[in-house]
């Protein structure tokens, strides 16, 4: 069986060396973003820039905890470097619209942004909790070549991709900038519609029949709508 499904190669491989470069360059955008934040620019939002600059902090602890402890599949250098420069843009890109590069002036909080920030934990929870889960179920010798189906993921085939797009939409109604909301667009399109599809297919292939149930049964994207 073919373990190439959309680009990717989902054959187990620790990858550590690619990981490791990975984690250093994502590492060096939050650095960015810090200095931006908190190294004496005069930003006509300053607070705002702040708050975003620790969501930075705070995403770049939970894709290391992504790499090293939940990612098993082979990781490509030219993915790493791929979704680095795609990391680059939105998390510098929200820090400067919060800090008001474009409005020229600072954003009151309010109460959108307390959904924001609703929006940005309940997103982290549904993606981490649910790749803690299962890996936990995986760690089982009765699970052994089964598709896990339990926790979150009863829910939701790809629990884990719909709670970055709530992630990244609470992380746009941070940055307080109408084009900071493409950004959990393009994820959410490319989750459905490029990612999603090829990942099916390869569950098709790996785990046959008990797959297809769970698929027929189970919504594939948003809990108890699609």
């Amino acid at each position: 069986m073919t373990t190439k499904y959309g680009g990717v190669d989902r054959a187990h491989d620790n990858s550590v060396g690619i990981k490791v470069i990975f984690a250093v360059l994502h590492g060096c955008v939050v650095t960015i973003c810090l200095w931006l934040a908190f190294g004496g620019i005069v930003w006509p939002d300053p607070i705002r820039a702040k708050v975003l600059a620790t969501a930075a902090v705070l995403y770049w602890l939970r894709h290391m905890i992504t790499l090293f402890v939940l990612l098993q599949r082979k990781v490509a250098l030219s993915e790493g470097l791929g979704l680095t420069a795609f990391i680059a843009i939105f998390e510098i890109g929200f820090l400067l619209l919060g800090a008001g590069v474009i409005s020229g002036k600072a954003t009151p909080f309010g109460v959108w942004d307390g959904v924001g920030l609703a929006l940005l934990g309940i997103g982290s929870f549904l993606n981490t909790a649910s790749e803690l889960q299962r890996r936990r179920w995986k760690k089982r010798p009765a699970s052994k070549g089964r598709c896990y189906t339990g926790g979150l993921f009863g829910y939701a085939m790809h629990i884990n991709y719909f709670g970055d797009s709530i992630l990244f939409t609470g992380w746009a109604i941070l940055a307080a900038s109408i084009w900071a909301f493409s950004i959990p667009a393009l994820m959410t399109y490319l989750f459905i519609f490029y990612h999603i599809p090829p990942l099916d297919a390869y569950l098709a292939d790996r785990y046959g029949d008990e797959f297809r149930v769970y698929a027929k049964k189970t919504a594939k994207f948003v809990p108890f709508l699609y």
